[in-house]
Order: structure tokens, then C-alpha cells, then sequence
């Protein structure tokens, strides 16, 4: 008599989690348990996403700016060396360009071929980024999008579109919010969020600024 594959399949299914997060630590116990996966690398991987990279190493780079002109102007010259300068970068933040927004321009990053995108810098790119009607339209129609994204613009703010490549990724400045003058750099870091500095949102007023 055969085996039953099907009955097989649906008792392994029954068993396996429904939360991608347990579903991810289940496949990553059975690869350890193969012996394909060192435990060792795996820890190493999540210790790097969780503290060596990320947006929050970009906050700092825009902290920095706010507060220190003469490093805003090296990094709006030489991003790549300036970011550097705060040992932040690696091989997928190599070739970094920033672009600032001011009152008179905004600018907006997309990846149309692919995702390319700082990950040292922001972490893994947001799905939204990645999606093609994203990739499309931020190129088509960037003030439609950002719109869409509570991101409203004057007719007089002119908005620049910047296409990354595996070669060379954009990182956006954003503006420094107007009633954050009395915080220090730590602080200010804490404002920047991600997505500003892709340049599909704003950084918050400082009073919206949860406590420590």
C-alpha cells in the first residue's frame, strides 16, 4: 500500500505555527538541527541587524548634521566619507550620496530596477519600497505619492526624484523641526524616523517626542 503523502502533509501543517515569527524560529531550529546553519552565525546576523545596522545609525548621521555644520557640510559634499568618519558604514553603504531637503526642494529616493537602498544606514527596506506600483510612481507621479503618504507640498516646493543603483544609494536630510532647538544630538536622533529619510515623510515636531 502506498504512503499516504497527503495525510503526511496535512499533520506536518497542522504542526507548524501560523505566526511568521515562530514560523522562522521553527525552520531555524530544524536547520540547526541539520547542521546546515551554525548558531553561531545566526546569532551573529541578528546582532547585527538589531544593533550594528539600521535606521537608527541613520538618525545619528542626521542628528549630526542638525547640530554640526561643518559635518553637514562634508556629508552633503562627500557622503560616503563623511559617514565614514562615524564608522557606520559597510560594503551595502559604500557610495552613499545625501540630498537635502529645504523649504524650496524635496526630494524622494526610489530603486526603479530593484531595491537598492542603505541597509548599514536604514535597515532592511520597507516592503512599500520594494513593491513595484512604489517604484513606478515615485517616478511618474512623486507629489501623488507622497501625498499618499500625508506628505503635503506646496506648488512651490520642487521635488526631486532620485533612482539608487547597487553602484550609488541616496539618503535624504531631512528638515530639522522647528521647535527642536533645545535638544541635543542623542535627542534629536530620536525624532528621525526612516521613512524621512527616504524622503516619503516628515520628521515630527519635537513635542510629539515620547520620553526616555
Amino acid at each position: 500500500m502506498p504512503p499516504d503523502h497527503d495525510h503526511d502533509r496535512d499533520h506536518l501543517l497542522e504542526h507548524v505555527p501560523s505566526d511568521p515569527a515562530l514560523r522562522v524560529k521553527a525552520l531555524e531550529s530544524v536547520l540547526i538541527e541539520k547542521g546546515l546553519v551554525d548558531p553561531a552565525a545566526v546569532d551573529a546576523w541578528i546582532e547585527a541587524f538589531e544593533k550594528r545596522v539600521g535606521p537608527h545609525n541613520g538618525a545619528r548621521v542626521v542628528a549630526r548634521a542638525w547640530v554640526d555644520p561643518a559635518f553637514k557640510q562634508r556629508l552633503l559634499a562627500d557622503g560616503t566619507a563623511a559617514v565614514a568618519e562615524m564608522k557606520l558604514l559597510g560594503p551595502e553603504g559604500r557610495h552613499v550620496v545625501v540630498v537635502e531637503n529645504t523649504a524650496a526642494v524635496h526630494n524622494l529616493v526610489v530603486c526603479t530596477l530593484c531595491s537598492c537602498y542603505p541597509w548599514p544606514l536604514l535597515g532592511l527596506p520597507p516592503r512599500w519600497y520594494k513593491a513595484a506600483p512604489y517604484r513606478s510612481r515615485a517616478v511618474r507621479d512623486p507629489r501623488g505619492v507622497l501625498r499618499e503618504f500625508g506628505v503635503e507640498l506646496g506648488p512651490g516646493v520642487e521635488v526631486r526624484v532620485w533612482d539608487s543603483t547597487a553602484e550609488l544609494r541616496y539618503l535624504v536630510l531631512p528638515r530639522r523641526p522647528d521647535d527642536s532647538e533645545g535638544l541635543g544630538e542623542e535627542a534629536l536622533a530620536t525624532l528621525v524616523t526612516r521613512d524621512s529619510m527616504i524622503g516619503a515623510g516628515p520628521v515630527p515636531p519635537a513635542g510629539a517626542r515620547k520620553s526616555p
